[in-house]
């Protein structure tokens, strides 16, 4: 092989990529979804827990997935009686964990859990594509200093988090 040919070669392996593309790998029979409410399962007072209560938590992961979902591009956002796919979930725990405190135990910084449970659902074949009894969005705070940010911007952050990992699940996941 000569030197001309052997360059030719590394140059065609170095242009052709890896292979890598951040196009879906849904089957093709899917190109729309919907998304129904979700419904709010949490327990908010127990022996074992306090949840804190969000406004309207269930509304908030609903339109961020939907919103999501209209990023992405994949899958379009159809009626629930034309779409190829149906996305069925549960709002299951909201959690406040802490996770640093200062030398006097006054807390610094929170961690924010959204918890949902989730089905895809194909309704032409009436069978879950997958389930999720635990799906999990998070988010950091802190209190006090340069990056303090309120509760409210974390839990947005959270939710936020959470619909790109859904989003993430149904089409790259397959």
């Amino acid at each position: 092989m000569s030197v001309r040919s052997a360059l030719l070669v590394v140059f065609l392996m170095a242009t052709a990529g890896c292979g890598y593309s951040t196009h879906s790998v849904l089957p093709d029979t899917y190109q729309t979804i919907h998304v129904l409410p979700f419904k709010n399962k949490i327990t908010y007072s127990t022996e074992q827990t306090h949840n804190s209560y969000v406004p309207l938590l269930e509304v908030k992961v609903r339109n961020a997935i939907v919103d999501r979902y209209l990023f992405d591009g994949n899958l379009k956002i159809a009626d629930e009686n034309e779409a190829d796919l149906i996305l069925k979930g549960e709002l299951t725990g909201f959690e406040r964990n802490v996770l640093r405190e200062d030398e006097n135990n006054n807390v610094q910084e929170y961690r924010i859990h959204v918890i949902v449970s989730m089905t895809l659902w194909d309704p032409a074949t009436k069978e879950a594509v997958w389930t999720e009894p635990s799906f999990v969005g998070e988010a950091t705070y802190f209190l006090t200093g340069p990056q303090a940010v309120p509760e409210a911007t974390a839990v947005e952050n959270a939710v936020t988090d959470l619909a790109r990992r859904v989003v993430e699940r149904t089409i790259e996941d397959w």
